[in-house]
């Protein structure tokens, strides 16, 4: 659907994407993540034909985003982090527009607003003026416009940054139920929304990729110990001493009142030996679970560390 390879992009002498590779199959929801300046934006504006690449290909349904740009635009519908939105016009006679300029056939355009309108739930304010909305609606007209040609690919740069909380559901639950239908490549800060929508990652770091993979997959490249939760309705003084002697055990440390977080050897199997002695020692196991890196901690550990581990660079698609 998406192929990436050895994309480069320098403005003047500064490189802003570095080589870059990556697959996004059909169907699938694929995050976009790195710090400011990573080359996020870049790349996506390059995939949407605004930029050109100074070296690389990249090509959308097969047809290079360099020399097939219009065949390219038919396939996708983009919203930037800022709404290309007319303000002065009402949200009806703005998805005309888009969808004139999308070359939506004329015979087919009232049915194709009526159909966004209805996905982005806008029928309350299809006649209202566009600055007169909230911020929520206006992102929903931004994401209306990416959808009137009905493109196999949505390319979606920070879909809900300034919104409120609710308003970020709303706008979250919209794009998962788009996910259903549409191939979605999903650029936020908001890293628990990537967790929630998207099944693969892709995570820039200063124009280079740093690692594509599931968040299992990162997971289990990552982790060189198991971590879990203890927590017990009886704790005793010596339990963080008691627990230490386990062979297995390289850490052990009191989260809170009666939960203890134990990290310990890979597939050692230190959890049978910490329910065997909490039963012993009479503790009382409310909890005992196994947990997993979250999606900031590998965010952090792949961006902010000097080397980041062999592992995840290996793993890029190419």
């Amino acid at each position: 659907m998406i192929e990436v390879e050895n994309l480069t992009k320098f403005y003047g002498p500064r490189p802003a994407i570095k080589g870059i590779s990556f697959t996004v199959n059909q169907g699938e929801v694929v995050g976009f993540l790195g710090p400011n300046g990573a080359g996020k934006s870049t790349t996506m504006n390059i995939l949407c034909c605004i930029l050109p690449a100074t070296g690389g290909s990249a090509k959308i349904c097969g047809h290079d985003v360099f020399e097939e740009s219009l065949e390219v635009r038919k396939k996708i519908g983009y919203l930037p982090e800022t709404p290309p939105l007319y303000p002065d016009m009402t949200v009806t006679s703005y998805l005309k527009f888009a969808a004139e300029i999308r070359r939506v056939p004329s015979a087919k355009v009232r049915a194709a607003v009526d159909r966004v309108l209805e996905k982005c739930v806008l029928q309350d304010v299809r006649q209202r003026i566009i600055s007169r909305l909230s911020k929520g609606f206006q992102q929903r007209v931004g994401l209306a416009q990416s959808m009137i040609h009905d493109p196999e690919i949505l390319i979606l740069d920070e879909p809900t940054i300034g919104l409120d909380p609710i308003q970020i559901i709303e706008i979250r639950k919209l794009i998962q139920e788009l996910a259903s239908s549409h191939t979605i490549i999903l650029s936020s800060h908001i890293l628990p929304e990537i967790t929630q929508i998207c099944k693969r990652v892709v995570i820039l770091n200063e124009g280079e990729i740093a690692a594509v993979d599931s968040l299992e997959g990162l997971t289990s490249s990552l982790n060189k110990s198991e971590r879990f939760i203890l927590k017990v309705r009886n704790p005793q003084n010596d339990i963080q001493d008691k627990l230490m002697a386990l062979a297995q055990v390289i850490s052990v440390k009191e989260e809170k009142d009666s939960e203890f977080l134990i990290e310990c050897g890979m597939n050692s199997q230190a959890q049978d030996q910490v329910a065997r002695m909490a039963l012993e020692n009479s503790w009382g196991i409310e909890e005992l679970k196994l947990v997993s890196m979250t999606l900031e901690e590998i965010f952090l550990h792949l961006t902010m560390e000097e080397d980041p581990p062999g592992e995840a660079k290996n793993g890029v698609d190419a």
